[in-house]
């Protein structure tokens, strides 16, 4: 109790999340038996890095953040545009095509929620849709990044549980793209009541195909990541590797808009995001030590089943879990906290490794839309000028489709793991 309470006042007095988790393990490990066992602390923050997926993280954000510099986005837009920027609502619909495409490359929600906050959402107000709309239509799509591999949460879950990165790269691939049809149906269904505007005229086959050769370069990173992954000829860490060199060669010698004043950037930003991610999994180590050491996740696990031992019942209660603490902390620490408490539970009622944790990804990357901290949501109203309210009244629509969609694939086995299957990686 006493390590709850200093992790929960700590959280209200506004400690950063990585060092209030720190804090709460090393009460726990006094409260087991004095300072003897501060001992152990600096061993369990090095083991809970020195583990050599966790490589995969910085490469994949610095990829992801020479993709977007060099002007890759602008790309992807107009071919997302030229695809589906004939219907109504065009330009909604290109923000979520977009998102696929932009998924493949830096597996963030935030910087997809940047990117087109910056791009797509002035864009869409000049056209004549409301600022909120867009908004909204932004972050509903912005949870395909971490969906659609590569994935940072992924890579952490599957160093952390011991479960294949690839297999959870494949089982991410059917979710983000059902996101992202659903989604464009909400736009549909929605957009007279919207009063969405019309395209004025549809592109010609000639400006797609002129479009599509211009975006082969950007389109050919994610077919080399997943390609090299989930055919078996490199690791994620190595394919992170090769996206960064891939990165590097189209910015400087294609597009030739890399400058060494902009990559020094692109290194501190990475260096920032990769330290951030890393404090709280270095510390995290130590409060799952502790947890264990209590046997915590048994006496969750029996609780649990003491409710229901029904399969769909308890994977109801796990993902409304995630949900609502999604809703207050952030997702890589609840990920790092609670995947050791609830995996045993989802074994124990017979869902595959792979299965669990596209759950815990789904579930988690629907928080980050969620308030009242919702990273893209916060992201998108520092960018767009636009209040956290009026876009998450907005978001309604698509919040229940996603979480339609979450419930879909978390009591679905056959199409959680049905490109897993099909690729080897699960049976």
């Amino acid at each position: 109790m006493i390590v709850a309470l200093t992790f929960v006042l700590l959280i209200v007095l506004g400690m950063p999340i990585g060092f209030a988790i720190g804090f709460a393990g090393v009460v726990g490990l006094i409260d087991m038996g004095g300072t003897q066992f501060l001992a152990i602390g600096p061993s369990k923050i090095f083991n809970g890095l020195n583990i050599f997926p966790f490589l995969a993280m910085p490469f994949f954000i610095l990829a992801g953040e020479i993709m977007n510099d060099i002007g890759i986005t602008s790309r992807l837009v107009k071919l997302a545009q030229v695809l589906v920027g004939r219907f109504r609502g065009g330009l909604a619909h290109t923000n979520m095509l977009a998102s696929v495409f932009f998924a493949g490359l830096t597996g963030s929600a935030t910087a997809d929620a940047a990117a087109f906050g910056r791009t797509l959402v002035p864009a869409m107000v000049k056209e004549g849709y409301s600022r909120d709309y867009a908004c909204a239509v932004t972050a509903a799509g912005s949870i395909i990044g971490p969906t659609i591999p590569p994935s940072g949460l992924m890579v952490v879950y599957g160093s952390l549980m011991g479960v294949s990165i690839a297999g959870l790269f494949a089982a991410g691939v059917l979710p983000g793209l059902v996101i992202c049809l659903v989604c464009m149906a909400v736009i549909a269904i929605g957009g007279k009541r919207e009063n969405l505007p019309k395209a004025l005229r549809g592109a010609t086959l000639g400006e797609i195909w002129q479009t599509f050769l211009s975006s082969l370069t950007a389109l050919a990173m994610p077919v080399i990541i997943l390609g090299g992954i989930l055919g078996g000829i490199v690791t994620p860490t190595e394919a992170a590797s090769i996206a960064v060199a891939y990165a590097l060669f189209i910015g400087a010698f294609i597009y030739r808009t890399l400058t060494f004043k902009s990559f020094y950037g692109m290194l501190v930003r990475t260096a920032r995001i990769t330290g951030v991610i890393f404090v709280i999994i270095a510390f995290a180590s130590i409060l799952g030590w502790w947890m264990s050491f209590e046997r915590i996740p048994q006496l969750i696990a029996e609780t649990v089943l003491g409710l229901s031992d029904n399969r769909y019942v308890v994977i109801a209660i796990i993902v409304g879990l995630l949900l609502v603490v999604g809703m207050v902390m952030d997702i890589t620490a609840i990920l790092i906290i609670l995947a050791p408490v609830l995996v045993p539970l989802t074994e124990q009622v017979g869902l595959e490794p792979i299965h669990a944790g596209i759950i815990f990804v789904l579930a988690l990357n629907i928080s980050l839309m969620t308030p009242p901290v919702g990273a893209c949501l916060f992201v998108l109203s520092s960018v767009t000028g636009e209040t956290l309210e009026r876009i998450s009244l907005k978001l309604m629509p698509f919040l229940v489709a996603e979480i339609t969609i979450l419930f879909a694939f978390a009591f679905w086995d056959d199409a959680a793991l049905w490109l897993p299957r099909l690729l080897g990686f699960a049976q």
